[in-house]
């Protein structure tokens, strides 16, 4: 199973993809680990990789997308996997549709989690609240206006995302307000 989440910051797209890889037992292919790890392996694209951070630059769609096929290439992916947080723009999709077609391979779905911002943002300072009044650290970017920023980000750069994988008929959406559980069971739903 080949599965795309798409949503915005904080819809519950990592919850999900966790619950299923320990059903159906495949990984959760999330970018910034994959770059990490070809960094971390010293593999050629993460040499490349590496030099352009170290210069204090965007990694390019190209580098990107190249650790993203290579990263589909290992054992553990052949029964299927799960992108979170890729592709983050139309481009990097289209380049996806091209790489999985090269491999002999498809895409089951695109899911999207729609969900409701201002909830959201209601949702980050309740965790908020709750964090600092357990006495835990709260994540510097777990604050309302950087939050707000990371949804803006998302709607010009990923929500258009949603009119391609629609138009391609590929997009599943799910009401990712409800609690976890009736998220999953409609997430099983619609793949089955």
């Amino acid at each position: 199973m080949r599965l795309i989440f798409l949503g915005p910051p904080g819809a519950g797209k990592g919850t999900q993809a966790k619950l299923l890889t320990e059903r159906y037992g495949i990984p959760q292919l999330s970018t910034g680990d994959m770059l990490r790890s070809a960094v971390a392996q010293q593999t050629e694209v993460g040499q490349r990789a590496k030099a352009v951070m170290d210069a204090g630059q965007l990694v390019s769609d190209e580098i990107v997308n190249e650790i993203v096929s290579d990263r589909i290439d290992a054992p553990d992916c052949a029964k299927g996997f799960i992108l979170d947080g890729y592709p983050r723009t139309v481009p990097q999709a289209i380049a996806l549709d091209r790489m999985l077609d090269d491999k002999g391979l498809k895409l089951d779905a695109v899911i999207e989690l729609k969900v409701d911002e201002a909830a959201l943002v209601r949702r980050m300072e309740n965790r908020v609240a709750e964090t600092v009044a357990a006495g835990g650290t709260v994540r510097s970017d777990d604050n309302p206006e950087a939050f707000r920023r990371r949804l803006e980000e998302y709607r010009a750069k990923t929500a258009p995302l949603s009119q391609h994988y629609a138009s391609t008929g590929q997009l599943k959406t799910v009401d990712g307000m409800a609690d976890v559980d009736a998220v999953t069971a409609e997430i099983e739903r619609v793949l089955a």
